[in-house]
């Protein structure tokens, strides 16, 4: 299971009993919020991208939609999701659970500085009902954060 994965991965660094996991979905924003009692802009959210053949993931802010403008400004082509399968076999995570955490080699992290107006947030942790809270700092280190982007806009 890609959780169990995620907290191996914690589990080198002392972190794994940080990991949450709930009796309902976060699968959503919406539904990570609820389960987490704290506001949708806070939930780290990960999409998933294909970019020349291979996963580019960008964490965002719960309330933030890709701006495809900067996007394609940033990567040199149009914003193009991975499908549910392909994000399983190129991240190593499901969706609903996608997460900048023990993902497959050579999938590339970025981090939307939409985040950085936050002390802490909440990202997936491979399952559609897990989360753990990170500050801004641990998430840069965890993350194996490609670097800092601005792809986002705010959704409306």
């Amino acid at each position: 299971m890609s959780i169990e994965r995620v907290k191996a991965y914690f589990g080198k660094y002392g972190m794994e009993d940080r990991v949450l996991e709930f009796d309902v979905s976060s699968a959503t924003v919406e539904l990570a919020a609820k389960a987490l009692c704290c506001k949708p802009e806070r939930i780290a959210k990960t999409l998933s991208f294909m970019v020349d053949g291979g996963a580019v993931l960008v964490v965002t802010a719960g309330d933030m939609k890709i701006d495809n403008r900067k996007y394609k400004d940033r990567f040199g082509v149009k914003a193009k999701m991975l499908s549910a399968q392909e994000a399983v076999a190129m991240t190593g995570h499901a969706v609903g659970g996608v997460c900048p955490f023990a993902v497959n080699e050579g999938v590339a992290v970025y981090l939307d500085v939409s985040l950085k107006r936050f002390d802490t947030v909440f990202p997936a942790c491979g399952s559609s009902n897990s989360a753990i809270e990170l500050t801004i700092p641990e998430l840069e280190t965890y993350s194996g954060n490609g670097g800092w982007v601005d792809v986002c806009r705010e959704a409306v």
